[in-house]
């Protein structure tokens, strides 16, 4: 079963790269670790995950505005939030013989312990006597490591212009906070959502996509009054659950690769009162996909206190002033691609042939639909890219293709998930009409040409 797994995730990557979604960055010079590009159909369905989520979470409600704040943040910035310290550092282990450094932590999950002395780090342990997982040399004690990626801003490299590249989209959500409540008409409880960059110097990034130094992120922060009886925190600590688990079913998601996994007290992160996380059941394994925290007023109170600026909010009803409380639902933006690859990538006989298809929900997909002259007839041709032309016109991502047989065309397609080809043969001068493959079915109907786009724009917005 563990090969079988390992053969699946090395199929997933292959394909990945050779149908243009993921490529390894800086790959002619040998590639650069935990880095990833997205090609030219990955980054269309990184577009569509954002938009999916953004229309769900701020478009869709009264109550979320949205946010796109700075990647470089100031480091009072990361010591008002506890990310410059022990609770936002890595135990790391270094081999005495190759000078590589590992997690201590993902040591001790992947190796049998040794029979001899625990050492703690944190909430994580390592037994002394594992071996380096690169050459089997001996490895040091774990030592602390902060993750926050450092940077200088202005020409002088010295205390006075140290940055951070972020760690988590939510700071900047917290810093805005203030200025939110004065620019706009919020009223608690509302919430301010976030889609960007962030990134972490992990030790060691791995399983493709998903641990990875530059990632993205989709958050909200939902402000609380954490005086309210009828909707106490952790009233919305489980309606945000329950929102969250909902919206991956509802992204095309297998119910059966879903759970959730409630933090154990010990690994609660240093802001958080409580977390669960939205589980996937990846080939390596169950994994985090997303999670829900309460960071109770956390943030807020070590912002005001570090800044000396009040992040107050105040109840115009009951007059009174507090800080909030905060709900964090947080999902990987690259790790919800990566469950949609594996979830998605299929491989099924049809006539005696393996047909490789990306099976994934019509809305997400990279291109929506395919054009193809049955062969290369001129009269063909015309008609055929009329139509893809109107299509394009409209907004559809629509691609062309008349390179190849038509049974080639069709596996290109369907390998990079697309839910209709459109496929105009000579029969198509007389009737007027094309024939529309589904990818998941592969049922066929006529449908005449000069309805097609107005068909695909309704199938759209199922």
């Amino acid at each position: 079963m563990v090969e079988e797994n390992e053969d699946r995730m090395q199929k997933i990557v292959a394909w990945a790269k050779r149908r243009a979604f993921v490529y390894q960055s800086a790959e002619i010079y040998g590639g650069t670790g935990g880095i990833y590009d997205f090609g030219p159909y990955g980054v269309e369905l990184k577009r569509n995950l954002r938009e999916f989520f953004w229309q769900r979470f701020v478009k869709s409600r009264d109550d979320i505005v949205g946010l796109d704040s700075g990647i470089i943040m100031k480091e009072a910035v990361w010591q008002a939030s506890g990310h410059i310290g022990p609770g936002f550092a890595d135990p790391l282990s270094e081999c005495k013989k190759c000078h590589r450094r590992f997690r201590a932590d993902e040591i001790a999950s992947t190796q049998h312990p040794a029979p001899s002395t625990q050492l703690e780090a944190g909430s994580r342990k390592l037994i002394a006597g594992y071996k380096c997982p690169n050459c089997g040399g001996e490895l040091t004690a774990p030592r602390m490591f902060n993750i926050l990626v450092k940077t200088y801003l202005g020409p002088a490299e010295d205390t006075s212009s140290v940055a951070y590249l972020r760690g988590e989209t939510a700071q900047g959500m917290f810093v805005n906070f203030k200025t939110i409540l004065e620019t706009t008409r919020v009223k608690i409880p509302f919430g301010i959502a976030q889609v960007g960059k962030a990134f972490r110097n992990e030790i060691t990034p791995g399983n493709f996509i998903f641990r990875t130094r530059e990632f993205e992120q989709g958050e909200i922060e939902w402000f609380i009054d954490p005086e309210d009886k009828k909707k106490s925190p952790d009233f919305w600590f489980e309606t945000w659950a329950n929102e969250w688990m909902q919206f991956f079913i509802d992204l095309g998601l297998d119910k059966k690769n879903l759970k959730f996994r409630p933090h154990k007290k010990e690994e609660l992160a240093h802001y958080s009162k409580a977390t669960t996380d939205v589980e996937y059941n990846f080939p390596f394994g169950w994994d985090e996909l997303a999670g829900i925290a309460n960071r109770t007023d956390f943030d807020l109170t070590n912002h005001e206190k570090k800044s000396g600026k009040d992040m107050k909010y105040f109840d115009e009803a009951s007059k009174r002033k507090y800080i909030p409380y905060v709900i964090e639902p947080t999902m990987g933006i690259d790790r919800t691609i990566l469950a949609l690859m594996c979830d998605g990538y299929t491989e099924e006989k049809v006539k005696n042939e393996t047909r490789v298809v990306f099976k994934i929900n019509s809305t997400l997909a990279p291109v929506k639909a395919a054009i193809l002259p049955l062969v290369k007839d001129k009269k063909l041709i015309k008609i055929a890219q009329k139509l893809y032309k109107e299509i394009k016109e409209a907004g559809v991502v629509v691609e062309y293709d008349e390179s190849g047989t038509i049974g080639r065309r069709y596996r290109r397609q369907d390998e990079i998930g697309t839910p209709w080809c459109v496929t105009l043969d000579f029969d198509s001068l007389k009737d007027k009409k094309a024939t529309i493959r589904d990818r998941d079915t592969l049922k066929q109907e006529r449908v005449k040409i000069a309805e097609i786009k107005d068909w695909l724009v309704d199938e759209l917005k199922c």
